[in-house]
């Protein structure tokens, strides 16, 4: 078998296949997590993400494989999860840069798809850490490039761009000594490497993935309900794709916001997407003309729908999709992931939670939902997890609002960073104060160990209690009030005058009382407060400052 030539629906299914298969072995990379604790995510993250992809790609026109690749970009920066997924969105858009204007993929587009996901992904990090998903997709761009001057056949030379990925994959662990110590190679390339190897198979016909990918997330148990038609004022539910410039944008959504509500106009790299729930779509596509080719043109009669759950959970979703205009100079939104939590967030004049945290990390398009959602020109993100700052800076080039994503990587960073806010500084002011209270905070976390792994010449055996400084796994034992005693006293320093223990759900208040009267003892002269937390999988969060 020999393929030379790979169209819009063969790299479709070829995407779809890549997906399928993360999906099967996403527990597998989850397990590859350095530290043992209960949210190693990276296969769902990137399964999320790469779903998110093919979900938009199938809309694309079938004949053209540059403009799947490009829907396919276009999804995985909305649904991107986690740095792992905000990663492989830039791989994505890369991938679709080097193919621009190829209706069909040789190899030569295919080796350039390869090169420039990795450059354009190497630019998205800061600081790019070797030993990761990048170098396993740098190697991969650097080999594909090579092998392009002399190989016409796609299928030996995908044979071949898989065989270095892997060895390049087994090769992580030298170049980053914290895999090495756990006997671990590199989640996110791993979960690449499933990805592309997926393609192949699909394209050499190896395995055939009957069941299609899940894209839409209805749940089976919904109560079908009949929806009383006369409170739709605008009937017919309008979407679409614009290939032209974005410039335009703002100027384009200002004149749509007079014929209908629900309006969301997001858009990047030549794509330009719409949403709206207008009584005249015929008029809405003759203005969006002006702006480029159209696509993905989809219009509902909501009225004659009123029957489908669909519809109720889209007009639902469409309430958070709606743009409220700014109203107040300042907003904020706060990632929060326990009831407690939540309510502290409340008290501190958060506008909108987004839910999720240590093992579902909500996705650049929730908290692009969420920024929309509030009235304030300056909306300041607080991520409070290392792992979702990331897929909120992607937020910045999808809204008009000025975004200020604070780099909490805690739930006490973002409450100390709301602390110091001050409604009549400048917003420069403020970004300082509040940057500057962050580094202020330590935070400590109390969970179990989901594996047996060794940490820095630590021996921890699966299921024990660990306690981690900052990030950083530094006791570990078999109880639970015992090891965050230990973590606590490790932590504490002449500068320390507070200490907040926010208990889990599956901490009963009695025994969180009992170690606060501890600490009480222990520490006199510090302030220590007990509040219910309500967050999963963390027995306890401390707050020192």
């Amino acid at each position: 078998m020999k393929i030379e030539i790979i169209d819009g629906e063969l790299l479709k299914k070829s995407l779809k296949a890549g997906a399928a298969l993360l999906e099967k072995n996403k527990e597998e990379v989850n397990s590859l997590n350095v530290f043992p604790v209960p949210d190693g995510d990276t296969g769902t993250n990137m399964y999320l993400t790469i779903k998110s992809a093919v979900k938009q790609s199938q809309g694309a026109s079938g004949d053209d494989a540059y403009m799947v690749a490009l829907a396919a970009s276009q999804g995985s920066l909305m649904g991107a999860r986690g740095n792992s997924g905000v990663i492989l969105s830039q791989l994505f858009r890369g991938f679709a840069a080097g193919l621009k204007g190829k209706t069909e993929v040789d190899v030569q587009a295919l080796a350039q798809g390869f090169k420039q996901a990795a450059e354009t992904a190497y630019k998205a990090v800061m600081k790019p850490t070797e030993g990761t998903i990048l170098t396993v997709a740098r190697e991969i761009g650097e080999i594909a490039i090579t092998l392009s001057k002399k190989e016409k056949d796609i299928l030996r030379f995908l044979e071949k761009v898989i065989d270095h990925g892997n060895k390049t994959l087994e090769r992580t662990p030298d170049m980053l000594p914290v895999l090495k110590q756990a006997g671990v190679v590199d989640a996110g390339g791993k979960g690449l490497m499933f990805i592309i190897i997926g393609m192949y198979n699909s394209l050499a016909g190896i395995e055939d993935y009957d069941e299609p990918v899940d894209l839409i997330d209805v749940p089976e148990h919904v109560h079908r309900e009949p929806i009383d038609t006369d409170n739709i004022e605008f009937g017919y539910c309008t979407e679409f794709m614009i290939a032209g410039n974005s410039d335009t944008m703002d100027e384009f959504r200002g004149d749509l916001s007079q014929h209908g509500d629900s309006l969301l106009v997001v858009g990047g790299d030549g794509i330009i997407k719409v949403h709206i729930h207008t009584n005249n779509p015929g008029l809405v596509l003759e203005k969006a003309l002006a702006l480029g080719e159209l696509r993905d043109i989809k219009i509902d009669n909501m009225r004659f729908q009123h029957e489908e759950v669909l519809l109720k959970e889209e007009l639902k979703a469409m309430e958070t999709d709606t743009k409220k205009e700014p109203t107040k100079e300042y907003s904020f939104v706060a990632v929060s992931l326990g009831e407690g939590i939540d309510e502290v967030f409340k008290e501190l004049q958060v506008d909108y939670l987004v839910h999720g945290g240590q093992t579902m990390n909500p996705s650049t398009e929730d908290i692009l939902k969420a920024i929309e959602s509030t009235e304030g020109r300056n909306v300041f993100v607080l991520p409070n997890n290392k792992n979702i700052i990331l897929a909120a800076e992607q937020t910045k080039e999808l809204t008009d609002r000025n975004v200020v994503v604070l780099p909490t990587r805690s739930i006490p960073e973002g409450i100390g960073a709301l602390l110091a806010f001050d409604e009549g500084a400048s917003l420069e002011d403020n970004i300082e104060n509040m940057k500057e209270n962050i580094g202020h905070i330590l935070t400590g976390q109390v969970t179990f160990a989901v594996r047996d792994s060794e940490i820095k010449d630590k021996e921890i055996a699966k299921d024990d209690i660990i306690g981690l400084a900052n990030g950083e796994i530094v006791v570990a034992g078999k109880d639970i009030n015992e090891v965050s005693l230990d973590l606590v006293e490790g932590m504490i320093n002449d500068d320390i005058s507070i200490v907040t223990i926010f208990y889990g759900n599956e901490i009963e208040k009695e025994k969180a009382e009992e170690l606060a009267e501890i600490l009480e003892e222990k520490y006199g002269d510090l302030d220590i407060e007990l509040l219910f937390g309500g967050q999963p999988l963390y027995y306890y969060i401390f707050s020192l400052e």
